[in-house]
């Protein structure tokens, strides 16, 4: 039997595939559990793995460019609202959205896919200019970090690197940052400290209007199969979609059960409340794949990336995936 190799972080829309639950017919996959943190730059470089987790932008930068080694498919392994990813030092004095204008405003990787969102919102819904942000990248927490890719963003839009001796979380203590924009929330504001605050706060309000109002539930990561093992198992793609769709099946049934379960079987208080929340919300298929059933999404994200700078033309959501799989 021929062995292939997956890589992705250990999602319950995954886990059924790790375990074995569901199969990848006349292949033997060999699975590896690895963050995105450490995926996101083997992709683009060594691309180790035939079917791997993929960041969204970076996907979507090299596929402009004709540079991608992967073929991409409509599987969003993370979706997720990101108004709740904006961080403020207090003594900046910034207000509202509109007040980032001309602000100095840390990103792990200016072309990361969740900067990506939140600028294209900011633009959207509050009127903001983005490129008028004074973009510092590196490390949210530990320095050092630096962009996957190399970029061609216009010179009017000043992005530097923060430098290898200091992070976003100790450089918007010290003053040289008014703001974050991140994933995850700085260390000074995950341990209380009082002089950072997320400046969408509760997000979660603002994030389900967000939904209501444009029905977009943000794609963030992907899942792609190497080129050159496509043109040995041409039929792969369509397959690896079909294993994937199990997968999340079965996972939504799982948290389903959960949620109405007669014992709490997860850590969380209030899981099932945030379940029916969800699902009065979104309806009860929240988490879908593929590309008719995204393509306001898919748009969207093509459009943002594009008004970014990070592709020099306009993607339509057809050139995203492997026709097979969609």
């Amino acid at each position: 039997m021929t062995e292939l190799t997956l890589a992705c972080w250990d999602y319950d829309r995954a886990i059924p595939i790790f375990e074995g639950s569901v199969k990848l017919g006349g292949f033997d996959l060999r699975c590896h559990i690895e963050s995105p943190g450490t995926l996101f730059p083997l992709s683009v470089t060594k691309a180790p793995f035939d079917i791997t987790e993929l960041s969204f932008a970076s996907y979507l930068i090299q596929l402009s460019r004709d540079e991608s080694p992967y073929v991409g498919l409509p599987i969003y392994l993370s979706r997720a609202f990101r108004h709740g990813a904006i961080y403020i030092r207090k003594a900046s004095g910034i207000k509202c959205p509109k007040d980032l204008e001309g602000r100095v405003v840390g990103v792990p990787e200016y072309a990361m896919t969740l900067a990506v969102w939140v600028r294209g919102i900011l633009s959207d819904d509050y009127g903001v200019d983005t490129d008028k942000l004074k973009y510092r990248t590196g490390g949210l927490n530990e320095p050092g970090r630096t962009e996957r890719l190399n970029l061609n963003i216009p010179s009017h839009i000043e992005l530097e690197e923060l430098g290898s001796s200091i992070s976003l979380n100790e450089a918007i203590l010290d003053g040289q940052l008014d703001a974050i924009i991140s994933p995850a929330p700085p260390r000074a504001f995950s341990d209380g400290d009082g002089k950072v605050f997320r400046l969408i706060d509760p997000a979660g309000p603002a994030e389900r209007e967000y939904f209501e109002r444009t029905k977009i539930f943000p794609p963030m990561h992907i899942v792609g199969i190497k080129k050159t093992t496509v043109e040995k198992y041409p039929s792969l793609p369509s397959e690896v979609y079909k294993l994937f769709l199990e997968a999340r099946l079965i996972a939504m049934k799982r948290v389903r059960e959960v949620a109405q379960s007669s014992a709490n079987r997860e850590m969380s208080p209030w899981y099932a409340e945030a379940y029916e929340q969800a699902v009065s919300v979104m309806g009860s298929n929240y988490w879908t794949y593929g590309l008719h059933n995204n393509r306001t999404d898919l748009q969207t994200f093509c459009r943002y990336c594009y008004s970014q700078h990070l592709t020099s033309r306009l993607i339509s959501p057809e050139e995203l995936f492997h026709l097979r799989a969609t």
